[in-house]
């Protein structure tokens, strides 16, 4: 076989004189160089650069180590969801009209199954798995966008909610009007009839407002009511009927120019859309009720809370629902009360009560406040305002058999059972997966006062000083501060707040209209952790409901709040306590990681689309492979999606997903979808 050729013989024998002919200095140099690029490339994008990458800090990871960025990159299963076999887009159909202001947890036919007594039936009570809608949400036919803030305040459009019920009913309160094709707000009421501005300056002169002291309020609205065309009874049926003022979020409007944001909430009652009226607005408002639950809140969240003819039976039922409020009420902070019983000599017979029964009902108030350690401020004219103490050391002394003995005082929502950690093999973020929850077993008010964090002296406030507006946003909040939440440091939040001021920049890079004034108002962030992306967006003329997930490892609603900023407790796997079309634009991080194999995907989805105006925009950031699952289903929901790159490059598991939900509509009269 010596001379027998190869079977490559041909090919190689080309470039044998080539190689022969070949420099070894030549190779060598080529080889230098290419190693040196080689390094060089290493040397900037990772171990030999002096600048520091920052990484997300997560309110579900046990370690002070931050997200996605800190994880080695598997290529071989990057991609593994978009590799799959391309499986038909399933198609959502439309709902039927009737479901146009569908509210799930707040249907008034389901609510009618449960007991009326201290309205627990106009709690929270939503649909079992089975009874959920798989389709859209319509808007209303002639739908339009809303006005542009701040014209939003005093002006909204007939189709977006069509109810006259309430310009007939409050005609006299000056509160609103119909004027063609739109809605006017004057912004009067029973209790300001020179409007919300003037009452507002009447507080001021009494506590104040302008300093930075007082940043967020609640607004109990019309709490605990029994409504029959507009006239409404307490639980002592011997008390006599009077009308009800219904004027949710004016006073909140107007709190706005003074740097205070307020939480307005309402029961859903006969009088139609009092919230929806409010959202429409571009007013912060939710659909909630003083009854037998806890308001979905932490402790020490508000600077304010306000009554005006709210008529909640304050001195009922042990004094619960004055206990509820201080529980929320920050150390010092402030309880005004407007309306029945206040100023009683004067409008009684306006009321259509007797002297007795109003002098009776204040002095009862007043004996609750005392027993809360409350300090009455003042009582001016139709105003009365009381402010709770900075500590309980000098209360407990007093009153040391009234104060609670157990419950965390910022659990606010179901109880669940014993928790089960997990690990996300991408992120690294440990969750907390709930074994089961009974959603029978909401967290109760309790007669009893919540106590306040220890103190050494007098003179120190509970919990630790908030700072004024604006500098509390930015500095380290107490409950951080203070290490009242294991596992989060100063560091964290510091570097927190610094990865959002980098994210809320490239999403303005990426939707003009996010950058612009009057783009949108009323926007949602699922996950807020610390509230980050709210705070990078502070200078812009909108609001961010903030959403701590029920199941997150950490309770940060409570440092949330101490920032200046306001949100609520919510599940995902349940509807949201607003009404359709709230919000112009939905952020969610890590929102279904944090859900997964909790519920369903698709219906977290449609209850975004239910609560997303027309044209509303999304923006979800996860994994890559949980976006393509989100987008195949997106896709069957009228919305236009892209899967974008993480600000930090390609290189990143996790991804962004921007998505636009489509205008359109319920079918007019003679239409068909």
């Amino acid at each position: 076989m010596a001379g027998a050729a190869s079977p490559y013989s041909g090919v190689w024998k080309p470039y044998r004189p080539y190689l022969k002919r070949t420099n070894i200095v030549q190779l060598s140099v080529v080889a230098l160089l290419c190693s040196a690029s080689y390094f060089l490339g290493i040397w900037q994008h990772g171990g030999g650069s002096t600048s520091t990458v920052l990484t997300a800090v997560s309110c579900e990871k046990n370690t002070s180590a931050g997200g996605a960025g800190a994880v080695t990159l598997d290529f071989t299963i990057q991609h593994g969801a978009a590799a799959e076999e391309p499986t038909a887009v399933r198609k959502f159909p439309a709902c039927d009209i009737k479901y146009s202001e569908y509210t799930p947890c707040e249907d008034r036919d389901r609510s009618l199954r449960f007991d009326r007594d201290r309205l627990i039936y106009r709690e929270r009570h939503c649909p079992e798995k089975g009874e959920l809608l798989k389709c859209l949400i319509p808007a209303p036919p002639g739908y339009r966008n809303p006005f542009p803030w701040p014209a939003s305040r005093e002006t909204a459009w007939f189709a977006n909610v069509p109810h006259k019920e309430l310009t007939v009913e409050k005609a006299v309160q000056n509160w609103i009007r119909v004027y063609g094709d739109k809605f006017r707000f004057p912004g009067g009421g029973t209790m300001f009839p020179n409007g919300a501005d003037a009452y507002i300056d009447d507080i001021d002169r009494l506590i104040p407002l302008r300093d930075g002291s007082i940043r967020t309020a609640v607004d109990t609205g019309c709490g605990f009511l029994i409504i029959n065309d507009s006239y409404q009874y307490t639980a002592k049926k011997s008390t006599p009927l009077f009308p009800v003022e219904l004027q949710v979020a004016s006073w909140g409007a107007y709190l706005l120019s003074r740097n205070v944001i307020a939480m307005s909430f309402a029961p859903r009652d006969s009088h139609e859309a009092q919230v929806q009226f409010a959202l429409e607005r571009g007013i912060p408002a939710m659909i909630g009720v003083l009854a037998s639950i806890r308001l979905p809140y932490p402790s020490r969240a508000f600077d304010m809370a306000h009554c005006s003819r709210c008529l909640i039976p304050w001195h009922l039922y042990g004094g619960q629902y004055l206990m509820e409020i201080d529980r929320i009420l920050r150390p010092g902070g402030y309880w005004i009360l407007s309306g029945p019983p206040i100023n009683w000599k004067k409008h009684w017979r306006g009321w259509n009560r007797t002297q007795r029964d109003l002098s009776s009902e204040q002095s009862a108030i007043e004996a609750v406040a005392n027993s809360l350690c409350w300090k009455k401020l003042a009582e001016n004219g139709d105003i009365a305002i009381w402010q709770k103490p900075i500590n309980h050391l000098a209360c407990k002394f007093m009153n040391s058999s009234l104060f609670c003995q157990s419950n965390n005082p910022d659990t606010a929502w179901y109880s669940p059972s014993s928790p089960l950690i997990h690990q996300n093999q991408f992120s690294l973020i440990q969750f907390t997966e709930l074994k089961a929850v009974d959603y029978n077993r909401h967290t109760k008010m309790e007669t009893c006062i919540t106590p306040l964090p220890e103190v050494a002296n007098m003179d120190e406030i509970a919990g630790g000083e908030i700072k004024k507006w604006p500098e509390r946003l930015t500095a380290v909040p107490p409950r951080i501060a203070t290490r009242s939440l294991p596992g989060l440091t100063p560091e964290m939040f510091l570097q927190d707040s610094e990865i959002w001021r980098k994210r809320v920049g490239y999403y303005k890079s990426l939707i003009n209209q996010l950058g612009q004034k009057g783009g949108y108002r009323n926007l949602l962030d699922m996950n807020a952790c610390f509230g980050g992306f709210a705070a990078a967006l502070i200078d812009n003329p909108l609001w961010v409901m903030n959403t701590v997930p029920t199941i997150a490892n950490r309770n940060t609603l409570g440092v949330i709040y101490q920032r200046g900023l306001i949100g609520t407790y919510q599940d995902w796997c349940q509807a949201m306590s607003t009404y359709p079309r709230t919000y112009d634009l939905i952020h969610g991080y890590s929102v279904f990681t944090l859900y997964k194999d909790k519920c369903e995907m698709e219906d977290i989805l449609l209850e975004m689309d239910r609560i997303l105006r027309p044209k509303g925009t999304v923006i979800l950031r996860d994994d890559i492979d949980m976006l393509v699952k989100i987008k195949d289903i997106a896709d069957g929901m009228r919305w236009k999606s892209q899967i974008i790159d993480h600000e930090n490059g390609p290189l990143e598991r996790e991804k962004i997903l921007l998505a636009v939900k489509t205008y359109w509509t319920a079918p007019g009269p003679n239409q068909e979808y």
